[in-house]
């Protein structure tokens, strides 16, 4: 036995565990998991046993954010695999999954197997690249999704550039049914949008900045939700950001239809207000939207209407958002702050401890087909630890991601992950050891 995590309040919701006990690890994988009151009856540990000592702290499967961009290859002065990963450790993840526009598009099996080999190299965490829908993101041909799949890829998306062509949407879905990996869509009317750089409204009108209507989303989420339907394909929604699209996901859900969907902490928690005085680091997109669509994004995190909560993580290089509102890159840096933003819910009552770990673990992990998100016997002991009590003020300056952008600078919070494993090597902590 290698380790053990000591009088930690543990929560898998994979398992219906939940109470204060040990974690036992051995050879990098969860050996067993004994409650507290079942601890007297334990043999002597080995003395090669190292202990953590989580009392006070609360212990939960490793996070797992099915939406990241990590920008390499190509964009390494945004982001790196490196940074990137220890961005994740730093903030409770330890599985990642990265979009696939980076420079060459990650639309084929070398880049996949580029990816792979460098988190395997240089990364902090566990990575799964996203491969692309379609070759170069351009919308038109098929990119080789079965040589991506067989080369690591999990999931299939043209993030930031939505597939406009239904028939070219139509055979990734049939063929999300041969991989048995998800669709993930970018629910966006390019036409709707037309160059738009936030929420359409009374407040874009009078900065005087083009809009993009929360129509532009919830039309291409009810054109996709059809196509999967049409298809019986494995469709996932990113970035929920609508009423309308929470409406519409709810919807197919009671219909039967295949479809799963995320949001993101910025979509539950702040509105188009934040762009005032001309704000880029509330620039995003989908954009910020109103009072009424947060509302119903979390009651979507609620009903379970919305399975997922993923970061979309997207850091910009200062340059990037320092200039002209419109001129400005869409994104927001968030794997630092996900959680701790995420767990507002539970101290707002609006969700339980372990429903949070769910929607940030399991849900995710089920949906890609991972065997991440659980401390179950046998598992990779990829192991978030949690203080949910400290207090804490985001400060952007002290990510160790590339990406400073965030709306978010200055929000004080309770919820401070202070130390992450990943197969039951200590990759980021606060405590001491």
């Amino acid at each position: 036995m290698d380790l053990i995590i000591k009088g930690g309040h543990i929560v898998d919701p994979s398992q219906g565990i939940d109470f204060i006990g040990n974690v036992y690890i051995d050879n990098g994988r969860i050996l067993k998991i004994v409650s507290a009151d079942k601890n007297s009856t334990q043999a002597p540990l080995p003395d090669t046993t190292k202990t953590i000592d989580a009392t006070g702290l609360h212990v939960f499967p490793g996070l797992v954010d099915m939406h990241t961009h990590l920008r390499e290859p190509g964009f390494e002065y945004k982001e790196t695999i490196k940074s990137g990963t220890y961005a994740a450790v730093k903030g409770g993840f330890t599985s990642v999954c990265c979009m696939p526009n980076t420079k060459p598009v990650n639309d084929n099996e070398t880049v996949t197997e580029f990816i792979v080999k460098k988190a395997l190299s240089e990364g902090s965490c566990n990575v799964f690249p996203i491969g692309a829908i379609t070759k170069k993101q351009e919308g038109v041909e098929l990119a080789e999704m079965g040589m991506m799949r067989d080369a690591g890829a999990v999931a299939f998306s043209d993030d930031g550039h939505p597939v406009a062509d239904s028939l070219v949407m139509r055979r990734a879905l049939e063929y999300s049914r041969v991989f048995d990996a998800p669709i993930i869509s970018h629910a966006e009317d390019l036409s709707l949008s037309d160059g738009g750089v936030m929420n359409e409204g009374y407040l874009s009108t009078v900065l005087g900045l083009k809009g993009i209507p929360a129509s532009s989303e919830v039309i291409a989420i009810k054109r996709d939700i059809e196509l999967a339907a049409l298809t019986g394909g494995r469709l996932h929604i990113a970035h929920v950001s609508t009423a309308g699209g929470v409406r519409a996901i709810r919807e197919a859900k009671r219909d039967g239809i295949l479809v799963t969907a995320e949001t993101c902490p910025h979509y539950f928690h702040v509105t188009e207000a934040e762009a005032d005085g001309y704000n880029t680091a509330a620039k995003v997109n989908p954009p910020l939207r109103t009072k009424k669509d947060v509302e119903a994004v979390r009651e979507g995190l609620i009903d379970g209407t919305i399975d997922v909560i993923a970061t979309d993580h997207a850091p910009h290089h200062r340059d990037d958002k320092m200039c002209e509102f419109d001129r400005a890159a869409f994104g927001i840096s968030g794997l630092e702050t996900a959680f701790s933003l995420s767990l507002v819910l539970v101290k707002e009552g609006l969700l339980p401890l372990n429903k949070l770990i769910e929607k940030m673990s399991w849900v995710p992990a089920r949906i890609l087909n991972l065997d991440k998100g659980t401390l179950r016997e046998g598992a990779d002991a990829d192991i978030a630890i949690i203080d949910i009590n400290k207090d804490f003020s985001i400060n952007p300056e002290q990510f160790v991601s590339k990406g400073k952008n965030t709306p978010f600078s200055g929000w004080s919070l309770k919820g401070l992950p202070v130390m992450a494993l990943c197969k039951g090597i200590v990759k980021y902590t606060l405590l001491t050891i």
